[in-house]
């Protein structure tokens, strides 16, 4: 256990409860199901940070403080800086209309039915904006309960949404291809994951005339000293990154979705995905969230204005666009493994508006499919951030983000 603090100091956690973070934590890699994880939890300015098992399923290196990781959708609170950093220079309005930038998606149609066939539309009661894309409801994403359908169908057959890094187009043909389908609800109706986050790094690209990674890079990494955060893992530091596991679902057998070396993350993509395309570490995804709680600010710089920050991290669905997500995480507990009962969404993250377990209201941050998970709390001044490379096709990594969860949360101490 790496903790930079004082002796005799804990950061306002006790020194029982971070043995039992650590003791539940190590129970989950001995277990056999989680070769390894990162850890780090931080309050009052100062880090502690566990890392425990190794790199791979069959043993190897040690996972260690410095491992990169596939955020998967941890990307997305991530991105939304960009997206804030145009709002705050007025660059962008959140009630401007995407189409200038976007032209692909003017004069939406608008399926009838969410099940029915691709051609069976109305037109889109009104244009797009840029709101929609902030809020995710600009009319498509992926719906977990509606896999099978003609239009989710070709969501994945035409790489609207693909896991992998490299079967996506460059984004002109990107959007090209996403011009070919209908939406699925009429524009702000309704709350719809992922694609409304990759539609906002095309939109800052071309706003800015910079690629989406030169913009982050420029504008949040650099500031922030996030030195090993991108789309993609440099040949000289390649061997910091673990395979991904994508685990049967009947026999939970290791099966590698990714590996590091010639992988998907191992050169820079053609689409930079703000959906989930990012590789970061603890560290670097600390700086981030400590920033948000810092109101913008990073050591004394003013990354993005407080408004900004308040406004990402405050819920802005109304409870019908909100509904779906609820139902998800609620009565389909076997596809979300109970994640994201949350109760309110904010700018690309959740964000606690009813408290259903340890974390109080205004908990804000989001979990990836790759076993990744990062919140902030102002409540408590925390930041918690919990790396493994082990996906959701079960629920054992959903179990582990659960139970650092709940020990970080009874190991503070006032």
């Amino acid at each position: 256990m790496s903790v930079n603090i004082t002796p005799g100091q804990h950061g306002g956690f006790s020194e029982t409860g971070l043995r039992r973070v650590r003791d539940v934590l190590a129970r989950h890699v001995e277990s056999g199901k989680i070769p390894g994880l990162v850890a780090l939890v931080s309050r009052g300015g100062h880090a502690h940070v566990e890392a425990i098992g190794t790199m791979r399923h069959d043993g190897g290196a040690p996972m260690r403080r410095d491992t990169i990781f596939r955020m998967a959708s941890t990307t997305k609170p991530v991105t939304m800086a960009a997206a804030m950093v145009l709002l705050d220079e007025c660059r962008l309005r959140l009630d401007d209309l995407v189409e200038p930038w976007l032209p692909e998606l003017a004069d939406r149609q608008v399926l009838k039915r969410v099940d029915g066939p691709l051609e069976d539309t109305v037109p889109a009661r009104r244009p797009i904006t840029v709101r929609d894309l902030v809020t995710s409801t600009f009319g498509l994403g992926m719906d977990l309960t509606a896999l099978g359908t003609p239009i989710m169908d070709a969501v994945f057959e035409r790489g609207i949404f693909s896991q992998s890094a490299t079967a996506v187009a460059a984004p002109d043909e990107w959007m090209r291809q996403l011009a070919t389908l209908p939406l699925m609800h009429q524009p702000g109706e309704h709350w719809q994951y992922q694609i409304s986050n990759d539609l906002l790094g095309v939109l800052i690209a071309r706003v800015t005339g910079q690629s989406f990674d030169t913009f982050l890079h420029e504008r949040i990494f650099g500031p922030l000293g996030m030195k090993d955060t991108g789309f993609h893992v440099p040949a000289g530091k390649i061997d910091r990154l673990p395979p991904c596991y994508t685990p049967d679902p009947q026999t939970g057998e290791f099966t590698v979705w990714d590996e590091a070396v010639g992988g998907q993350y191992s050169t820079p993509p053609a689409f930079p995905s703000g959906g989930g395309g990012l590789v970061s570490t603890v560290d670097d995804y600390h700086a981030y969230f400590r920033m948000l709680l810092n109101g913008g600010i990073h050591e004394g710089e003013r990354i993005l204005s407080r408004p900004a920050v308040e406004l990402m991290t405050t819920n802005c669905l109304t409870p019908e666009q909100n509904a779906a997500r609820n139902d998800l995480a609620r009565n389909n507990v076997h596809i979300s493994f109970g994640q994201g009962q949350h109760g309110g969404w904010g700018y690309g993250m959740a964000v606690r508006t009813y408290r259903g377990d340890y974390a109080p209201i205004g908990q804000f941050g989001w979990d990836g499919g790759t076993g990744t998970t990062v919140y902030a709390d102002p409540h408590n001044g925390l930041v918690g951030v919990l790396l493994t490379q082990v996906g959701l096709s079960l629920p054992t990594p959903a179990q582990l983000i659960h139970d650092f969860w709940t020990t970080l949360y009874q190991a503070i101490d006032d």
